[in-house]
This record gives C-alpha cells, structure tokens and sequence, in this order.
C-alpha cells in the first residue's frame, strides 16, 4: 500500500468536509445577520490551499514517511478539532462576524489569540516534512505567512468595524 497516498486521500477528505462545513455555517450566519469581510482575499487563499494540496499529491508518491511528524500532524489534527469544535457553528473559513455575538473565550482560544491559523500554519509546514518535502514546506510557509498577514489585518479591521474591540476578541475565520 502507498501510505503517502493513503494520508493525502484522509487530508484531501478532511478538508472538503471541512468546507462543506463552512459552508453550511457562512449560510447560518449570514441568515442570522452576519456580514463578511474580505472577499477579495479569498479566493487567493483558497488557490493557496489548493495548490498546497495539488503539490503534495504530485510529489509524495512512494516517498518515505517521518513516523515522528506523522504524530506531529496527528496532535494538530486533535487541536483542529479542538478549535472547530470550540467556534461550533461560528467555524468558517471566511471572515464572518455576527454583530452582537459574544467573544469566544474557551477552549483554545484561553491560550492563543489564532489557535486556527497557529494550526493550519503547523499543518502547511509539517505534512510536507513528513515526506522530506522541506522545500514544499518552505514555499507554502512563507506563503500562508503572507496570507496570514493580509488575513490578521482584515480580520482586525472587521471586529473594529463591527464595534467588538480586537483587543480581547477570539473569532477565527
């Protein structure tokens, strides 16, 4: 069995599910008189992904596998879940702010200001290093760091706008 195939097929999985999600959240939202933010920033995002994914596919065949990252990618794969599972059906994976909505506080969001982001940063990084793909986890790093900055920044701008104060505000997107 090609066990690099077997983690990108559970990966790739993961995250349609994942998106099928946020879907059905945004769709919640917005019926409840959410507003978005950052639109125009999406779709590079999104491409982003893709193309982190489409490259991991293209070179992880046959290669070895890190046991140690592997459980490395594992324990992220349980914080994940731990932050989707705290943000419940305010999980999205576009900026969404629910005017009035209270400031998620619990869980990982105690510990960090962007469990989410700090995650999915772990999770760009370390799945190409389980397969010795260190140069794919240097581009798609510096990558998502690019993002993250164009992101943070609009997030920011978006609580301020909506009048929730950044300073404590724990919505991830």
């Amino acid at each position: 069995m090609n066990w690099p195939l077997v983690i990108m097929a559970l990966v790739t999985a993961q995250r349609l599910g994942e998106l099928a999600l946020a879907r059905s959240n945004t769709r919640r939202l917005m019926v409840r008189g959410a507003v978005e933010f950052g639109r125009g920033h999406y779709p590079a995002m999104l491409a982003l992904h893709v193309a982190w994914l489409a490259t991991l596919w293209l070179t992880v065949a046959g290669r070895a596998i890190s046991a140690a990252l592997l459980v490395v990618f594992a324990a992220l794969q349980g914080l994940r879940v731990w932050v989707l599972a705290t943000l419940g059906e305010r999980w999205t994976t576009r900026i969404i702010v629910l005017p009035g909505a209270p400031l998620v506080t619990r869980g990982p969001f105690r510990l960090l200001r962007h469990p989410n982001y700090a995650v999915v940063a772990g999770e760009i990084a370390v799945l190409p290093l389980v397969f010795g793909l260190w140069r794919v986890a240097v581009l798609f790093s510096a990558l998502n760091a690019a993002m993250l900055c164009v992101r943070i920044g609009c997030e920011a701008r978006a609580l301020a706008q909506a009048g929730t104060g950044i300073a404590s505000q724990r919505l991830e997107a």
